[in-house]
């Protein structure tokens, strides 16, 4: 392919295949995420790009009865088989589709009586939902595609999961990214900056040819080696060295999980075990990378914004999550397992306004951590 072919260039077409598609009736396949018997059937080219590998989930760090305390879980079928651990992990191998003939139009790609959506239409106006665009503003030889569904809808999957995963696409042609979404995670530009990352996003545009890579919720030696070099390039710009841990408060950020004595908790930390305090609505990316790298511990409420500081943590360091009791989470142990980190945990406790935790709990959890006993 020539430099000119790979490069996107102005285009006047119009065309109402957008509209067509809903008029003879698409068949509808939303997230663009673990889709690969949908692709199967519409791509003229099937490839695997990375092998299937096995692991086995460790064993996370917590007190007698905290599994007891769970009253729901999200994102996590078996809380306490994730936690306990010690069973097989079968990761798929990561795969690339090749589709001819594409139409994008509002962050959705038509092909034949298909339309794959890139991100969540609840993103559009409802006007761009009822009127899709009749002219093509962009055509591109070959464009490819990193992102998900769900990264365009949670931080911590675009981080960790969707960025991994640009290098793979940038091989394969120009690597597209959805429009609708961006701003949405206000770090996003910075980290496309750190990570020498420079996605096309465009409204409307015709592709001759469409690589989508599944990664098939991958994570494998073949991600991990992805990821460990993703870490090692934002570690050659955040080069900290050793600390004791690094606390990120999330304060209302996201979704709501308020814990109530979270500012107490911060402190604690960082007065016992001289932990550095950050906070996602108030520092920049930036900021928090810096105070994250070379971390031993890194704590906070569960949730994406610790994302931030899981992409510098090294093997050997340790993720402590502070759960609420009505919303347990062990999606970010996916990562740990895979790169060497250790996982610990404690559940809260109700509180008017949302749950407590204890942090002699904390302290009781950090010292069953190898490396950690105060």
């Amino acid at each position: 392919m020539s430099p000119t072919e790979s490069e996107p260039r102005p285009s006047s077409r119009w065309t109402l295949a957008a509209y067509a598609s809903h008029v003879l009736g698409v068949r509808r396949q939303l997230p663009l995420f673990l889709i690969a018997p949908a692709l199967d059937q519409v791509a003229v080219q099937r490839w695997e790009l990375e092998p299937a590998s096995v692991s086995v989930s460790s064993r996370a760090f917590f007190l007698p009865g905290q599994l007891e305390r769970i009253a729901s879980a999200v994102y996590t079928d078996d809380p306490v088989r994730d936690m306990q651990g010690g069973f097989k992990v079968r990761h798929s191998p990561t795969r690339a589709f090749l589709l001819k003939n594409v139409l994008q139009a509002n962050d959705s790609l038509f092909t034949g009586r298909w339309r794959f959506d890139l991100c969540s239409r609840r993103h559009l106006s409802r006007m761009q939902k009822l009127l899709p665009p009749i002219q093509v503003t962009t055509e591109l030889h070959r464009a490819s595609i990193y992102g998900t569904h769900d990264g365009n809808e949670f931080f911590a999957l675009w981080l960790m999961d969707d960025c991994p995963a640009y290098g793979l696409a940038a091989k394969e042609g120009t690597p597209l990214s959805c429009a609708s979404t961006y701003g949405r995670y206000p770090s996003q530009a910075t980290y496309e900056s750190l990570l020498g990352m420079q996605p096309l996003r465009t409204t409307t545009a015709f592709f001759k040819e469409v690589v989508i890579i599944d990664d098939g919720w991958n994570h494998g030696s073949s991600k991990h080696a992805r990821f460990a070099a993703m870490r090692g390039r934002l570690l050659s710009k955040f080069p900290g060295k050793p600390h004791p841990g690094t606390f990120i408060l999330r304060r209302n950020s996201g979704k709501a999980r308020s814990m109530v004595n979270e500012l107490e908790v911060a402190a604690y930390l960082r007065d016992k075990r001289g932990f550095t305090i950050v906070d996602v609505t108030q520092h920049t990316a930036s900021e928090i990378l810096a105070a994250c790298a070379g971390a031993r511990v890194l704590a906070g409420i569960e949730g994406s914004h610790l994302a931030n500081g899981m992409v510098v943590l090294e093997p050997g360091a340790t993720l402590l999550t502070l759960q609420p009791p009505d919303r347990f989470s062990g999606v970010l142990k996916l990562t740990t397992d895979m790169e060497d980190i250790h996982y610990a945990f404690v559940v809260g406790t109700p509180a008017e306004g949302g749950f407590t935790v204890d942090p002699e709990e904390i302290e009781r959890t950090l010292d069953l951590v190898p490396g950690h006993a105060d």
